[in-house]
């Protein structure tokens, strides 16, 4: 994990997933898959996005014959972590998302310890108590319950929506989704989503223009 100043993670958080996507599309010269599908949703969008460095653990939310760890271990690393923090937890469970793997009490800890959102792949539940402790969710939906609920394994690399998550690692977050900023490029990042704005605005602005034809579009286009 890379120290960024508060100026860097903040300014990360004026841009959206998809610029901060194209950005590390023009920092690392190609496209990457590293970011979350379909099934990872925005729970609670009027928070806007979230930055932080990565928590993981997996837990099973109704197998009673889970290999148990400690609760109270899980929650001394979160806190000795420095922030901002993204928790993001797997459910390993033999019927995932059965049961809710985060609700209002959690919530209410984790932003505690320094957790400024949870990424879970299964479901969360207590949606409106999350609201109201002002965590940024993001899960497959909801279910008002859960059986059996253990912490099986944390602070390893996890698989949530088709996005590989390691300890430490830096996170950007927001309606679209989840989106792994590279190690040690956040600034870069951060220069190159200026940049994807700007050209972007101008293009915009030129599609509503009354200049705007099909043949000018392709004049620019080729530079002529």
């Amino acid at each position: 994990m890379t120290d960024l100043s508060q100026e860097v993670l903040e300014g990360l958080k004026e841009y959206d997933s998809p610029t901060i996507f194209n950005a590390i599309e023009m920092v690392e010269g190609e496209p990457n898959i590293d970011y979350t599908d379909h099934t990872i949703r925005c729970l609670l969008p009027e928070f806007g996005p979230i930055v932080g460095y990565a928590v993981t653990a997996e837990v099973t939310t109704n197998d009673p014959d889970s290999a148990a760890v400690s609760w109270d271990d899980y929650y001394a690393l979160v806190d000795e972590r420095d922030g901002p923090l993204v928790v993001v937890m797997k459910d390993v469970d033999s019927n995932p998302g059965r049961g809710a793997s985060f609700g209002d009490g959690m919530a209410t800890l984790h932003k505690r310890l320094g957790v400024v959102g949870i990424v879970v792949d299964g479901t969360v539940r207590d949606l409106a108590g999350i609201r109201s402790v002002g965590m940024p969710t993001y899960a497959w939906g909801t279910v008002p319950g859960h059986g059996v609920f253990n912490v099986t394994r944390f602070d390893s690399p996890v698989t949530v929506g088709q996005l590989r998550v390691h300890p430490g690692c830096l996170l950007f977050a927001d309606g679209d989704g989840v989106v792994r900023i590279p190690d040690g490029r956040a600034a870069d990042v951060l220069d190159c989503a200026g940049k994807v704005r700007e050209k972007e605005t101008g293009i915009f602005e030129f599609y509503r223009s009354p200049e705007f034809s099909l043949a000018e579009m392709r004049a620019r286009r080729s530079g002529k």
